[in-house]
């Protein structure tokens, strides 16, 4: 069987439409024949299928080798597409008129025994090498295929999750802290701070005292008149950013925001992240695993694929969800903005 390369679609006949479409999936129906992606005419030369894709403006015949040499088609996109009819999928490459909403993705992936004349959407997929940045603020919507140095492809889902707890405290007001480097201590803290809300860290386990606050959690007490620190929240604000600079910023509006979610987040400072989080805490008595790492970004991120895979295996590693708060500057007074990116390793 001969198939067209006619500009950026591929064109067979009525035969090539049945055989190809109406049974496994590939392509669109067009004027009775089939219309292919080059990326599909590439794998049907790949499995023998296809004899030859004629060039129409050259006449050349094209082999599979030829095809994938071309400007016509990606090696990777062929790769992912390949790996995913390997697994027993149907896919359509995303184009526009051929999927619903196809802007973000590069492949849309049927459920398993369902095809392109269905409804339903399985994955979004978007393929890319291990040496591509990718841009936090395109994410969330899909799943990235991740094809290294050895043609050996990684997939990772990413979502815009809920974030959300049941802590909540009864916190009391102008206890007498003082600001020490870059921490700060509470010589006599209420039970409130530690044994209800888990806030800092005791020095003395046994008597509770003092107890040492980061200064991100010194910072949002001090907002909320909690602490009585000499220079307010300011001044510990200010030594935040002489010590992390911007980043302090970030850190200490993504603290707020979780608190106020009804989360404790703590230090991840030994897994990586900037902090680890609790949904659901009544007491330290009675504290369960944490549930999320969290890593602080500015909104304009890009990523590496190598570092979204370094944090994704970690966080598995150790029981946890990996998630990103991705912080832009407020248009108002409400403060910065943060929207919420997980990324996890998906089998489809």
């Amino acid at each position: 069987m001969e198939l067209v390369l006619d500009g950026d679609v591929v064109r067979g006949d009525s035969d090539a439409r049945e055989r190809f479409y109406d049974s496994r999936g590939y392509g669109r129906v067009e004027a009775g024949g089939l219309v292919l992606a080059p990326v599909e005419a590439a794998h049907l030369l790949s499995r023998g299928d296809v004899d030859v894709v004629r060039d129409a403006r050259s006449g050349d015949a094209l082999d599979f080798r030829a095809l994938v040499s071309s400007a016509a088609v990606s090696e990777i996109d062929v790769l992912v597409y390949k790996d995913l009819r390997d697994r027993g999928f149907y896919l359509s490459p995303a184009r526009e008129g051929w999927v619903d909403d196809p802007v973000g993705a590069d492949f849309v992936v049927y459920p398993r025994g369902q095809g392109p004349w269905d409804d339903a959407v399985a994955y979004r997929i978007r393929a890319i090498s291990e040496r591509t940045a990718v841009s936090a603020a395109t994410l969330g919507d899909g799943v990235l295929a991740v094809v290294d140095e050895e043609s050996a492809i990684t997939y990772l889902e990413t979502s815009h999750p809920e974030i959300g707890g049941s802590t909540t405290t009864d916190l009391p007001s102008d206890v007498a802290a003082d600001l020490l480097g870059d921490r700060v201590l509470v010589w006599e803290p209420p039970d409130a701070l530690y044994q209800q809300g888990f806030y800092g860290q005791p020095l003395d386990d046994e008597t509770g005292e003092p107890l040492q606050l980061s200064l991100v959690e010194a910072a949002a007490l001090a907002h909320q008149g909690v602490l009585d620190v000499d220079g307010g929240a300011a001044a510990i604000v200010e030594c935040g950013r002489e010590v992390e600079g911007e980043r302090f910023d970030r850190r200490l509006a993504v603290y707020r925001d979780l608190r106020d979610r009804g989360v404790v987040p703590k230090t991840g400072y030994k897994f990586g992240a900037d902090f680890r989080t609790y949904a659901d805490v009544e007491s330290v008595d009675s504290l369960g695993h944490s549930e999320l790492l969290v890593r602080v970004l500015p909104a304009n991120h890009a990523f590496t694929p190598r570092d979204l895979a370094l944090d994704v295996r970690l966080a598995h590693g150790v029981r946890k969800r990996m998630v990103f708060a991705l912080v832009a500057d407020a248009d108002d007074a409400d403060g910065p903005r943060i929207e919420w990116l997980e990324v996890g390793r998906l089998t489809p």
